[in-house]
């Protein structure tokens, strides 16, 4: 049973270390959109702690939305942390994670980001298996976030037997 009325992702929420490094990023290089901004949230009781799981004399300094593609929305956060900030996880580590971007032509993609000496993690790679057709590459953001390009304009080689078929960002409606 899915949870009552659930309907998909709404946004991805990440903390950044310096907010305009990362628009820069976020809009210059990847073309996400800036939506909106919400200001700093600070707390003398123990809402951080209950509500986000944070040390509770940490601030919120500023959070802000963005559009990406037929993607999910981005809410990216600048925290003052009050007991200090943890490196980023790597993918092998608890919590680890990235952010996938399907694109139509994964040569071009990588072209652009190394024309934009965005740090790319090695040659795309073909996929096997269920995720045949399929090819991706990781690259990293400015302040070390892992990101993935992933595409596969001829489909996956499961999608030929599959009774349900996974989200597509070029066809949303499948």
């Amino acid at each position: 049973m899915p949870i009552p009325g659930m309907r998909g992702t709404d946004h991805i929420g990440f903390t950044v270390p310096d907010l305009d490094e990362a628009e820069r990023f976020l809009v210059d290089v990847l073309g996400a959109v800036r939506v909106y901004t919400l200001g700093a949230k600070r707390s003398d009781d123990d809402f951080m702690a209950v509500q986000l799981g944070v040390h509770p004399r940490t601030a919120i300094t500023e959070i802000r939305f963005y559009r990406l593609g037929n993607g999910s929305n981005l809410e990216v956060f600048h925290y003052d942390s009050a007991d200090g900030q943890a490196p980023l996880p790597r993918n092998s580590d608890i919590g680890g994670h990235h952010l996938a971007l399907y694109v139509d032509d994964m040569d071009a993609a990588v072209t652009y980001l190394r024309a934009h000496d965005v740090d790319v993690m090695g040659e795309p790679v073909v996929s096997a298996g269920a995720s045949a057709g399929q090819r991706w590459l990781y690259f990293r953001s400015p302040w070390g976030m892992q990101f993935e390009l992933v595409s596969f304009p001829d489909g996956k080689a499961y999608e030929a037997h599959a009774d349900t078929l996974l989200w597509h960002p070029a066809d949303p409606a499948k």
